[in-house]
């Protein structure tokens, strides 16, 4: 569960990293290799995914937005 915007950051960062290993590894991998592993990237991509919108679609607490303006 992401509890600020820090931990967006890093779940933003993490999410590019997989996508980028899953690229990597659609150009690198046998066919049997591919199907075995990219299948594991994709769920941790989409889970993380939901994290960082179930977080950024919360509106911001009323003591916050005063802070903010």
């Amino acid at each position: 569960m992401i509890s600020n915007d820090h931990e967006v950051e890093i779940s933003q960062q993490r999410i590019a990293q997989f996508q980028r290993w899953l690229a990597q590894l659609r150009r690198t991998a046998r066919l049997d290799e591919f199907e075995a592993v990219s299948s594991g990237y994709r769920l941790e991509i989409e889970r993380m995914q939901a994290e960082v919108l179930e977080y950024l679609l919360c509106p911001l607490p009323v003591e916050r937005e005063l802070q903010l303006a």
